[in-house]
């Protein structure tokens, strides 16, 4: 990762880092040590909630996009290439000095090396632990203008950007789960994991419902959902969905839950979702979920609710309808 290649470029470029200037690193891995660059000049730029409490409670100056003038950037490679795109367009907006752009192979670190290079010259390559290091030592800005993206509308009259779950089209799991839902759902409603509001959407055309909270870890998937969803009714929460918790137990909880942390799936994060929306519903509340077909649930499902039944699906995804949680709420 990371850890293993700053130290390579410690001559040269490397020692923008350790000048006294402002360094922006662009979303490093949470347990990243950062080897050369200083804590007390650092702020992290993350948008993804657990990612962004981690840094803070190491003691790291955190911010969701980067304000103000820099000396000298990171950038992290994700998996979506167009959002490492802009992650790097934005790097070079706000830096006087070099910025660093650093991934695995598996992040495409090749391809934006050889995209960067058709437009800049480069310092580097330095290669280690399945990745590459290299520097963009100055470039104007407008060279990469073209990179740089957030909300936008999309021809099928939603608002998404790179990176956002499902930012092309609807995803057909939260379609499935939207066609399946009771018209009498009650009248306050958390949307966990709510990426751009698609399922919020839907809800909000009962005119029963008083209240839906948008819970999202990701930022920018928040933002957009700020443009999708624009009923008064809608309150939005960038939190961790695993952990938030309402001020009053609610009456319903909807989700389509996330299963990956890294590239492989990761069933452990649905289960923490099914744990969490237990938590927030009232005696008598009630859970709808959507999930891929292979994804091992049920007994989750069955451990948290007295009520547990599939409702349909096809190939690909089940459906569940889950009521009168067995925990209390806040347990």
């Amino acid at each position: 990762m990371i850890d293993a290649r700053l130290p390579l470029l410690a001559d040269g470029s490397g020692k923008a880092l350790s000048d006294g200037g402002r360094v922006a690193v662009f979303r490093p891995p949470a347990q990243a040590a950062l080897p050369g660059v200083p804590q007390d000049k650092t702020v992290i730029i993350e948008g993804f909630r657990p990612a962004y409490d981690a840094w803070t409670a190491r003691g790291y100056e955190c911010a969701t996009a980067a304000e103000g003038r820099f000396s000298a950037a990171v950038v992290c490679l994700v998996r979506s290439k167009d959002e490492s795109r802009a992650l790097i367009a934005d790097a070079l907006a706000v830096t006087d000095g070099p910025v660093f752009i650093d991934g695995q192979k598996t992040d495409g670190i090749d391809s934006i090396l050889r995209e960067v290079r058709n437009r800049v010259p480069v310092e580097g390559p330095v290669s280690k632990a399945h990745g590459k290091l290299f520097v963009i030592p100055g470039a104007a800005p407008e060279q990469f203008e073209d990179w740089r993206a957030g909300p936008a509308l999309q021809p099928g009259g939603f608002w998404t950007a790179p990176g956002v779950f499902s930012a092309d089209a609807v995803d057909p799991a939260s379609d499935l789960l939207v066609r399946a839902l009771p018209d009498k759902i009650g009248r306050r409603i958390v949307d966990l994991g709510a990426g751009w509001g698609y399922l919020s959407a839907h809800i909000l055309t009962r005119e029963a419902v008083e209240a839906v909270h948008l819970v999202e870890a990701g930022h920018m998937a928040l933002e957009c959902a700020r443009h999708n969803v624009t009923d008064p009714r809608a309150q939005f929460h960038w939190a961790d969905a695993t952990r938030w918790r309402p001020q009053e137990a609610v009456d319903c909880v909807i989700m389509n839950p996330p299963f990956h942390t890294s590239r492989a799936a990761d069933p452990a994060l649905g289960q923490a979702f099914v744990a969490a929306a237990a938590g927030m519903l009232g005696p008598q509340g009630q859970l709808w979920m959507v999930a891929n077909r292979h994804l091992p649930y049920e007994a989750t499902l069955g451990s948290f609710f007295s009520r547990v039944s599939e409702t349909g699906g096809d190939h690909r995804f089940k459906l569940f309808h889950a009521a009168r949680p067995l925990r209390k709420r806040g347990r």
